[in-house]
């Protein structure tokens, strides 16, 4: 048996205030960015009154038991077990396979009310769980599925791997591969790339990069839109988030907010491989903004 790792705590603000908004919050250090206050935030889109402080709240009250039994005492093998079969069995948490681009598995309370989410939504849920219950367990951006890695104390060497979309199960390195092979065929396990702790401001952009994906394939580009906005938010000088937000409000007739983010990419990227088209295309939307006018 080993001592509670210090440092598990996670960020220095869960919550500033129930009224914080998505902007101040992308605002903020990435020291200070709580994710899973971000995950609510950005359901606040769909789910304007949705209760900040009273989901946070549920997430204290499933990891009281694990803190009870003492949990953070434990081998980290051991952790990620327990922990599996309190969210997997005891609460009934699953990976929604049979609807799996419903955007209700990105939105957190939806998640929690249904027991149902994606990779990335129950990997959060598993990850706040698990800090309030003194375990080290973090968020791995792995490509095309992401997963967990539980840590011993503040030792990184040697992480058990979860995945968080089928029960939790511990992942071997030929498991792994077999995952990474999935996405990128050609490429060969790299624990120090594919297993890195996702930071709290990448994983919220890659949750909003799913969001945004399903809605286009719905073709509700107005909540496309709007999740593009909330990754320029957290990724102010993302080129990829300008390109997609520009040509996406150009075809939704927003001609100065498409202007905007073309003339933005040209500034940070001039000479890119794309330049001369971003700049036709900026002068089709001048001529049309002075028809408009």
């Amino acid at each position: 048996m080993r001592t509670a790792a210090p440092g598990n705590e996670g960020p220095a603000t869960l919550v500033e205030s129930p009224r914080m908004t998505f902007e101040e919050l992308a605002a903020l250090p990435d020291a200070r960015i709580d994710v899973a206050t971000g995950a609510v935030l950005i359901a606040r889109d769909a789910y304007p009154h949705v209760d900040v402080v009273r989901l946070l709240a549920t997430l204290e009250d499933m990891a009281a038991p694990l803190r009870a039994s003492h949990l953070a005492t434990a081998e980290p093998e051991e952790q990620a077990r327990q922990l599996s079969q309190h969210l997997y069995g005891s609460l009934g948490f699953r990976g929604n396979e049979s609807d799996y681009y419903d955007p209700k598995n990105s939105f957190l309370p939806d998640v929690l009310d249904r027991k149902l989410g994606i990779p990335i939504t129950l990997a959060l849920v598993y990850c706040e769980v698990a800090r309030r219950a003194g375990i080290r367990a973090r968020g791995v951006s792995f490509p095309g599925h992401f997963l967990v890695r539980v840590d011993e104390g503040d030792r990184d060497d040697s992480p058990r791997i979860v995945d968080p979309f089928s029960g939790g199960r511990l992942l071997n390195p030929v498991e792994l591969q077999a995952l990474l092979a999935r996405a990128a065929p050609s490429q060969k396990l790299a624990p120090a790339e594919h297993l890195a702790v996702a930071t709290a401001r990448a994983t919220l952009v890659r949750m909003l990069i799913n969001l945004k994906w399903v809605y286009m394939t719905r073709g509700d580009l107005a909540r496309a839109l709007l999740a593009l906005d909330r990754i320029i938010l957290l990724l102010p000088d993302s080129q990829t988030a300008l390109r997609e937000r520009g040509l996406l409000a150009a075809r939704l007739g927003s001609v100065e907010a498409a202007r905007a983010d073309l003339s933005r990419l040209l500034e940070l990227d001039p000479e890119g491989p794309d330049a001369e088209s971003i700049r036709q295309q900026l002068a089709a939307l001048r001529s049309k903004g002075s028809v408009l006018n």
